[in-house]
């Protein structure tokens, strides 16, 4: 069992409105910036959360009055990042590569995110939304 008494813990609240979306972008940069991860990594941090948050805007209720949920977990050496929606709890269990015969404008974001991040997991529960849980690790001496 993880102790995460000992951890700083940074959580935020964005309306389900894409134009937040940036907030949660620059956020993550600045906590990874702090924490030491370098350029490459914090633009793939960047980039999974700007996906994950997308997801959790176009997944989530559609009442725009409403939001979701960041919590960054600082570590030692890794950075946890919980997204929840208040959505109707889907998500693929299975993070599969796509079929590139397959592909559409849409249905990329998980991929993506497990192709930047560290470890991804994703937990639904059916009616009150999904979680998406993302680690990226510090690379230490490189």
């Amino acid at each position: 069992m993880n102790d995460n008494n000992n951890k700083d813990h940074i959580k935020l609240s964005l309306p389900n409105k894409p134009e937040f979306v940036s907030v949660a972008r620059l956020t993550a940069s600045s906590i990874a910036s702090r924490v030491g991860f370098n350029i490459e990594d914090i633009e793939d941090i960047k980039v999974a959360i700007g996906e994950a948050c997308t997801n959790a805007i176009q997944h989530s209720s559609l009442n725009e009055n409403d939001s979701y949920e960041i919590e960054f977990i600082l570590d030692i050496d890794k950075l946890i990042i919980n997204i929840r929606d208040k959505g109707n709890g889907k998500c693929k269990k299975d993070i599969k590569t796509p079929n590139v015969e397959e592909l559409k404008e849409s249905g990329l974001g998980l991929f993506i995110i497990k192709t930047l991040m560290d470890e991804v997991e994703c937990i639904s529960c059916e009616d009150k939304g999904t979680e998406i849980r993302m680690v990226k690790r510090i690379e230490v001496g490189v």
